[in-house]
């Protein structure tokens, strides 16, 4: 099996308000080794009023099919 960082799933969904913060999380996956799987989604969160977006990402020893 995969050795992910923190015994973590193999695949992930990264989500959270549209800034850096969010930016800077999907930023260190790629930098611990995760790969983006399919494109990222943004929606309007009426309750927050503000941008929330998600992007999944995979263990980059993963054999996953899109």
């Amino acid at each position: 099996m995969y050795q992910t960082p923190e015994d973590r799933p193999i695949y992930r969904l990264l989500t959270g308000k549209d800034d850096r913060a969010f930016c800077d999380c999907v930023s260190e996956a790629l930098e611990q080794g995760w790969r983006l799987y399919g494109s990222p989604t943004i929606n309007w969160d009426v309750a927050e009023n503000c941008m929330k977006a998600a992007q999944a990402v995979v263990w980059h020893e993963a054999d996953v099919i899109k």
